[in-house]
């Protein structure tokens, strides 16, 4: 039989309260980053409207990178083993009521910057999308063996990126982040001992 070996964090494990004040002071840091390239800037930030059929649109994204992403957990082992650490590392601490904030603050945080802000900064085409999305995944760095995690960071980041894009709203990928986050993280929950 063979052993796996669980990779130990580089930080030592975080409390509840060490997980959720870091969720609130990145997502306040990114809000602060994406009102300052806002205000500096000489674009505007990306639209979003509440259309229903675009929150539905969001809601059917969330969906599928859920589905691919957990296609990616069994079939990549790399990404596997990156996505256990850093799930155990920013899960493990929270209880269920928590995973509300889980969603919600990186969801719309994350969004405002990478697909609200810089998305139209960098030029609201193909290398934007690219440019973000690398810059989205670069964001989910929480070690030096956890390059597998920011290479899937970035290839959600290009497919939030593109829904930005086709939809013409924003609300699209903030939806869809918001879904991503909850469903992953109640799954990864439930199956915990």
């Amino acid at each position: 039989m063979v052993e796996q070996h669980k990779q130990e964090p580089e930080i030592p494990y975080l409390t509840r309260t060490q997980v959720l004040v870091a969720m609130g002071v990145t997502a306040i840091l990114l809000w602060i980053i994406a009102r300052l390239w806002l205000r500096f800037g000489n674009f505007l930030l990306f639209e979003w409207h509440w259309y229903p059929r675009d929150f539905l649109l969001g809601i059917g994204v969330g969906l599928f990178i859920t589905g691919i992403s957990g296609i990616a957990y069994r079939l990549w082992l790399p990404y596997r083993k990156s996505a256990d650490y850093y799930l155990e590392l920013v899960l493990k601490p929270l209880i269920w009521p928590d995973l509300i904030w889980l969603g919600l603050l990186p969801g719309l945080s994350e969004e405002l910057l990478f697909r609200g802000v810089m998305l139209p900064a960098l030029g609201l085409d193909h290398l934007a999308v690219i440019g973000s999305s690398v810059c989205f995944g670069i964001l989910h760095l929480s070690g030096p063996q956890q390059w597998p995690y920011v290479i899937w960071a970035t290839i959600i980041g290009i497919i939030l990126g593109y829904s930005a894009l086709w939809s013409g709203n924003l609300l699209v990928p903030i939806v869809a982040h918001i879904m991503t986050n909850w469903i992953s993280s109640c799954l990864w929950k439930i199956q915990q001992p």
